[in-house]
């Protein structure tokens, strides 16, 4: 098969499983998706007003072609890498994959373009708000690392957590 017809059909493949999967894959959470999963996480986790979880992560690219090396080079990684950034529901249900160019992205700026991010600040986004312990909260909120700032959408996970030795006898 020659590369160009061999492209073809992945661009047509790549077509077919968005179109077959875009209404209920490929679209923006609702209110009620949002509901649904405070009420998983409340009630697997114990956890209310949790979305998931998001972290972002350099993909390395080593078979960057030569003239596009510079552009995707980051200091501190041997070859090429593309950021993603995904945020992911207790089910592992992506709710938000986001690609960008390392460049002059770092994690912060590439959060500061973020899609669900961009949609708070226009007002664009669905309701996200919970009560917990008879207290409203205006918003939901992601489990993060330590790199993430510290934005009221953001837990961050204890680098050690505490084990309580009376339960573990």
């Amino acid at each position: 098969m020659s590369e160009r017809i061999s492209h073809e059909a992945l661009e047509k493949f790549y077509y077919g499983v968005v179109q077959m999967n875009k209404a209920e894959y490929l679209c923006r959470p609702t209110s009620t998706d949002i509901r649904l999963l405070y009420e998983a996480h409340e009630v697997r986790h114990g956890f209310a007003g949790m979305h998931g979880s998001i972290d972002c992560s350099h993909l390395n690219w080593m078979i960057c072609p030569t003239e596009l090396r510079a552009q995707y080079m980051k200091g501190d990684h041997q070859y090429p890498t593309m950021i993603l950034e995904a945020m992911t529901s207790q089910d592992l249900w992506f709710w938000h994959a986001y690609y960008g160019v390392v460049g002059l992205n770092n994690d912060m700026n590439f959060l500061y373009q973020s899609p669900p991010f961009d949609e708070k600040y226009h007002g664009t986004r669905p309701d996200y708000s919970f009560y917990m312990n008879g207290e409203h909260y205006k918003h939901g909120y992601y489990l993060a690392d330590g790199i993430y700032p510290t934005w009221i959408v953001f837990v961050k996970a204890y680098p050690h957590p505490v084990i309580d030795k009376k339960k573990r006898l």
